[in-house]
Order: structure tokens, then sequence, then C-alpha cells
């Protein structure tokens, strides 16, 4: 089968489209015939090892220390059922999933494979796809979706309240802007000039560009700031926060976690680092959201499998307003 393969850490220069082995499903789990998968953000920053100096050495060690022990990238992916495992049930050949592989990758080929089960070290969920979304919308949700529901969740954020996701214009903020929607929330997103459109075309009622203004510095305060930009201000989102505001970093650096203990034991405002978990009923509520038309996939470009290198390169120019999609096919229509 054809994948997407880096056998190095560097630049996009490195993804090669190598013929490698077909997978074969084990007992618990499903072979997929992948129809489209994404590039986002945690494939661009794998590829390159891109990743902030106190995480850097477990992840390293993990993903493997002089070249990458998962070759091929990619964690999130929809498709078609080819196989299942002995023990699987509520599957068979022919159904349309999607599905989060998790921190093994492997989703940026034409098979994968993905556990039936919930918690399998390094795999996350599969279930069947919303009926209303092709395979390239369908891809969009996984990573990103259960991110945002995640800390939204964590956030408790209730209708009414002024919710600000900054890095909006990425997998995770795009879909945090629908799921604050949802529940209710007024929602402001802070992302470049370009992607302001996109932004309100999703629904977000206020849009800001960061070039020209800081919102920590505008005047307006939130109840919850949904933080996606690593180099943010710390001390600028919480006195942009509410009393009893919540902050959550999505992407926190070292220091930011030491400090977030000290707001939260000090202060009437409260900060948020937990990583997103994953579970097999948060991609049943992103089905069923995407199926109510709660949520909708934003897809910036879509890539044949073979331009896998332009993809990386265009998801590392930041210039992407949503998500960057890999079909193992012709590209399906935005």
């Amino acid at each position: 089968m054809r994948a997407a393969v880096y056998r190095e850490y560097g630049s996009p220069d490195v993804i090669r489209i190598e013929d490698v082995e077909k997978p074969t499903p084990e007992d618990h789990q499903i072979l997929v015939r992948v129809r489209a998968s994404t590039v986002g953000t945690w494939d661009a920053e794998a590829r390159s090892f891109s990743f902030p100096l106190w995480f850097w050495l477990p992840l390293r060690l993990a993903m493997g220390a002089r070249r990458p022990r998962w070759p091929v990238l990619g964690q999130e992916l929809a498709g078609d059922v080819e196989a299942v495992g002995k023990d699987v049930t509520g599957f068979a050949p022919g159904d349309r999933v999607f599905a989060a592989v998790g921190l093994g990758f492997g989703a940026h080929a034409e098979y994968a494979c993905v556990s039936s089960r919930s918690a399998v070290p390094h795999v996350r969920s599969v279930t069947h796809m919303p009926a209303n979304m092709s395979y390239a919308e369908a891809a969009t949700l996984p990573v990103g979706g259960d991110n945002a529901l995640h800390f939204l969740r964590l956030a408790e954020v209730r209708p009414g309240e002024q919710v600000l996701v900054n890095g909006a214009g990425g997998n995770i903020g795009v879909l945090a802007v629908q799921i604050a929607k949802h529940y209710g929330a007024e929602v402001t997103a802070v992302d470049s000039a370009e992607k302001l459109d996109a932004l309100r075309g999703i629904g977000a009622d206020h849009v800001i560009d960061y070039a020209t203004t800081d919102f920590t510095r505008a005047g307006k305060t939130y109840d919850v700031i949904f933080d996606l930009v690593f180099q943010s201000s710390y001390s600028g989102a919480l006195a942009a926060l509410n009393p009893k505001g919540r902050y959550i970093i999505a992407n926190p650096r070292f220091l930011s976690l030491l400090r977030a203990r000290f707001t939260n034991r000090t202060s009437t405002k409260t900060v948020i680092t937990q990583f997103a978990g994953s579970k097999l009923e948060d991609l049943v509520v992103l089905r069923e959201l995407a199926e109510a038309g709660e949520i909708r996939a934003a897809i910036d470009r879509q890539f044949p499998l073979e331009k896998a290198a332009e993809a990386h390169a265009y998801v590392d120019s930041g210039r992407r307003a949503g998500a960057v999609v890999l079909t193992m096919e012709d590209p399906e229509p935005a």
C-alpha cells in the first residue's frame, strides 16, 4: 500500500511516498481503507520535532531517539471498514467510520488499523461516520473535536457567557468556536486577517485580527478564554478574564503550568491545563452534533496523498483557515 513516510525528523522535504506493508488487524482491531486524513499541527510538530523543551525529551524517547519509531504520520481518518478482528463487535466490512488513532499515528496511508477498544495504549476510538458528511469532512472531527469538547466541558461553558478562542483558525479552534456556540455562548474568534471571513462563516459572533488588535488590551473581558497560541501572554489573558473566569491553555509552557497552580490557589479565576483524553462517547457526541447541523467541517485545502509534503509545508506556513485534508484518491469537493 502507499503511505506518506518520514524516516528522519526535519522539514516537509523529509516526507516520501513509499510502498509499505499493509497492516493486518489484531483480534480487537478494525482494518480501515482510509479515504481521507488530515495534516494537523500535531503532525507538523512530530515531523520537525518542534516541541517545548520541557516536553522534548520524554516525547523523543517515546517517538524515537534517532529516527521516527512510527514513520507514517496522521492521527485522524475517515474510511471504510475492510476487515475486523475476531473480538470486534458492532462493525462490519463496508461500514463508513471515522477515528482518532493516537500517538502511534498511521493515518497517512491507504490502510490503517484502529482499535475497537477505547482504552488501549497509543490508540483512540472509532465509530460510524456522520451520515451527512463526506469522508474529507468526517476526517476533520476526531482530534480537534475531541480536544474542543474536553476543554469546553472542563470550563463548564454556560448559555450567554462570553467566550474568546485565540488561534481559532486551526483544527481545534474551528470546532471550539462551533461547540461554544452550541453551548449558547457569544463567541469571539482571534486569528490572522485572512482567516476572519471563514471564522464568521462558522458562526463566530465577533472576530479580531491579532496583528492589529491585542485582545488582552482592548478593554473587553470574557468568561472563558480558550488559548491555542503557544506564545500567548499568561498575565494578559488573566487580566482579560471576568471574576470567576476560566482560562484554558491547550498548549501550555512549563512556566504556565507552574503559574496555573498558584493562580488556582490564590484567585477566583481558574486556569485549565489538563491534557485531553479520548473517549468513544466523545466521537459519538461529535457525530450527533454534525448530524444535527450544530457543527460542520471547515476545510481549507485538500491534497492528494502524493502531495503530502506540500500539505505539510502549507500547515507550516500558518496560513490555513481550518483543516488541511489528505485524500487517498482524487480530492473531494470542499
